[in-house]
């Protein structure tokens, strides 16, 4: 369990670091052709890998179906929703709706799953909401209101956090890595075609031509896409989709972090706040307080 949580934390620090890379590349290259073309890529990095690792195989007809619904809310409706969304609001307004994706998680899985979920975990979930609220209302944008931006972005959280119900109840005969290959290489496709509606120059991808722009392109298509979603979806499997969950609210302060690292932005005292908050969330909405309190009491009970 401990060595799923590590990973997990690797995965929330190069998605937090993938926003600068993208932050990069969209000012070269229209947004919805980008994930289009870096999901592809990513699809394809993780079936290689997949090959490789001896899990490659052809799904079955009835797993076909399922991946095609699970991709529908995963890749296709997420990652368009956010895409069209952040063109008609804020980054403060995205931030904050984002971090509500843990939370709905959870109140999906109670209602799905028929999965228990204490009072102290809920609190933990809460906090680590109030940690994102923290480190996204630093600097002088603020909440700028209800736009058409935050509904479409809050159905793109909504989409995502179905999907982890789905991938949550997933047969066990059908890998959740191999189902995360098919699932971007079939959603980048519909994006594609999403793409060529909304933007009109699908030649600009000629841009990543150059050595740097490529550089930054491959690792948020191969590390941050493809092993990141590999790991998370794996990750859903053992631990279950709200634990998982909540781990995205490390998201908000490795994205500025990385801003920090990459583009020469100021990391301020709220951050920090913020990341404290989001850390005693994350403890003790996976459990792990209580995990150690009924290791220490078993402890306690053998030597007494």
């Amino acid at each position: 369990m401990k060595r799923i949580y590590v990973l997990l934390l690797l995965v929330m620090m190069v998605w937090g670091f993938n926003v600068s890379a993208i932050k990069v590349l969209v000012s070269n290259i229209d947004p919805i052709l980008l994930t289009s073309i870096r999901i592809f890529t990513a699809g394809v990095g993780v079936l290689v890998t997949l090959y490789f690792m001896g899990l490659l195989r052809k799904p079955t007809k009835k797993e076909v179906a399922i991946i095609l619904y699970i991709s529908l809310f995963n890749v296709v409706l997420h990652h368009a929703l956010m895409g069209v969304g952040l063109l008609y609001t804020s980054g403060v307004n995205a931030g904050l709706i984002v971090g509500l994706g843990p939370l709905l998680t959870m109140i999906l899985s109670t209602i799905m799953l028929s999965k228990k979920v204490t009072l102290f975990k809920t609190f933990g979930f809460i906090l680590g909401f109030a940690g994102v609220v923290v480190t996204t209302l630093t600097g002088a944008e603020g909440f700028t209101g209800v736009s058409l931006g935050d509904v479409l972005i809050f159905l793109s959280i909504a989409a995502q956090a179905f999907s982890f119900i789905l991938i949550g109840k997933l047969n066990p005969r059908l890998d959740p890595r191999l189902l995360t290959g098919y699932m971007l290489l079939i959603g980048s496709v519909f994006i594609f075609l999403t793409s060529l509606v909304i933007e009109s120059d699908p030649a600009q991808i000629i841009q990543l031509a150059d050595a740097k722009l490529l550089g930054v392109f491959l690792f948020s298509a191969l590390i941050c896409t493809a092993f990141g979603h590999m790991v998370y979806n794996f990750a859903i499997k053992q631990v279950g989709p709200a634990e998982s969950a909540i781990f995205i609210n490390f998201n908000t302060f490795f994205a500025i972090l990385g801003a920090s690292l990459f583009l020469g932005e100021k990391i301020m005292m709220n951050h920090i706040t913020g990341l404290i908050l989001i850390v005693c969330g994350v403890i003790i909405g996976t459990g792990a307080i209580q995990h150690l309190t009924r290791q220490k009491t078993h402890a306690h009970r053998r030597t007494s």
